[in-house]
């Protein structure tokens, strides 16, 4: 015991702060999303820049995205027809907006944290709501095969979502469910098998994009993803004790919060 105090004067609180981080974005992804609100900024308190960050993250949290698709694949076995253009759109938006972020100066990305944590925030304020208006037309609406969204505007939009996925991604989830939404898709079982479809091709795409192009710290990706996993897997019992709207609260406030932090860490 007594040589304790100096253990802990010599441990790196900062690789501490990555698995705890990592840990509880894991349990957020699985049962409320925004965990990169937590594991992101970790990743740069590890002193990595900006866009090696962003990208270590994208690869640490996709295998747990991976994982969600086998939750819905009986609807995405129903929806084949829907699934592959969405996902065509998940992968041309991912990839463009891995590229683009793959050509933003670091600096210039670091100034744009704030504002894409202040968006990523204001959506998850937003979920609430949409999420009430899906359901109540989910449960309203006779399902008898004549309802057909126009897909062409669906699949660009889409593709402008994946953009935003591939280049930074918090609360793109959402964005997909709430275009679904407003194009006319009111079967909620369908709208998320077809996000979780969309959301993971995009961010795969993105993802194999910046391990070829050497963006991933992979030391510090591999601690984040066993973390991120352990956090998914132990959330079963969090999803059921505490309510939803509880939780996206939490998301909408640690996401604020990061973002007030960058904006006066950048002197905005």
């Amino acid at each position: 015991m007594a040589h304790l105090p100096g253990f802990l004067l010599s441990l790196d609180w900062r690789w501490v702060r990555l698995i705890l981080a990592a840990f509880i974005a894991g349990v957020l992804n699985a049962v409320a999303g925004g965990g990169s609100f937590l594991s992101f900024p970790a990743l740069l308190g590890m002193g990595v820049l900006p866009v090696p960050a962003n990208a270590t993250n994208t690869v640490a949290v996709w295998p747990g995205q991976l994982t969600s698709i086998a939750g819905y694949r009986d609807e995405v076995g129903r929806n084949l027809r829907l699934a592959w253009p969405m996902g065509l759109a998940g992968l041309l938006g991912g990839s463009a907006g891995a590229l683009v972020l793959l050509h933003t100066p670091q600096k210039t990305f670091l100034h744009l944290v704030p504002w894409l944590l202040l968006f990523a925030a204001t959506i998850f304020a937003l979920t609430g709501p949409i999420n009430r208006l899906v359901r109540r037309r989910s449960g309203t609406t006779v399902h008898d095969g004549r309802r057909h969204p126009h897909l062409i505007p669906v699949l660009l939009a889409t593709v402008g979502v994946c953009f935003y996925i591939g280049y930074f991604g918090a609360g793109a989830g959402f964005l997909l469910i709430t275009l679904m939404s407003l194009s006319g898709f009111d079967d909620l079982h369908q709208i998320n098998a077809i996000k979780v479809v969309t959301t993971t091709l995009a961010n795969g795409t993105a993802a194999l994009l910046f391990v070829l192009n050497g963006q991933v710290v992979w030391h510090y990706c591999v601690l984040a993803m066993i973390a991120c996993g352990l956090g998914g897997y132990s959330s079963a019992s969090l999803a059921r004790r505490v309510p939803q709207a509880v939780l996206r609260a939490v998301v909408v406030a640690i996401g604020v919060s990061m973002a007030a932090w960058f904006f006066w860490k950048n002197g905005v």
